[in-house]
């Protein structure tokens, strides 16, 4: 179960949300800004490529202990992410081995739930701005309007 200071705009891996409260949540923001007279909303989706292999297991670990994860999760964890051997098999053929420090294992269940844990405090500058996630996948939105001075590029800086 997720911590409670996890970001709420976080939609994966938390109970009874899913990828539809997502993206709810982002029309719902930009068209009740809409609404109003002389608005702008700039919205931009990102799907990370490689985004598991970003993940920096001490940065991770301390990110955890911000979060309040205790000191022996933090360090299996450590020790699950590095030292990690990996190879390629292709019919009878096997590549060298190499010795992985970085990122989280593709294909291991708990690899998503952890890069969420890595983003959590990937969260927005100004208050006019919101950033959905769901998992790798980022919806940043730019709400703006005539009155803030107009539609500038440092408006959408998270």
């Amino acid at each position: 179960m997720p911590p409670p200071t996890l970001d709420p705009y976080q939609f994966a891996y938390c109970s009874n949300r899913s990828t539809e409260d997502a993206v709810s949540t982002v029309l719902h923001s930009v068209f009740t800004h809409l609404d109003n007279n002389n608005t702008q909303a700039h919205v931009l989706f990102v799907d990370f490529s490689s985004a598991y292999n970003s993940i920096i297991p001490s940065t991770l670990t301390t990110k955890l202990g911000d979060l309040g994860i205790n000191s022996s999760l933090r360090n299996w964890i450590m020790d699950f992410l590095t030292n990690r051997p990996q190879h390629v098999r292709s019919g009878h053929i096997c590549s060298t081995t190499i010795t992985l420090n970085t990122g989280v294992p593709q294909g291991c269940v708990l690899s998503p739930f952890l890069y969420s844990l890595f983003t959590h405090n990937c969260r927005p500058v100004y208050g006019s701005n919101s950033i959905i996630k769901f998992a790798n996948n980022t919806t940043v939105i730019g709400l703006i309007s005539d009155n803030d001075g107009g539609a500038t590029p440092g408006r959408m800086m998270c």
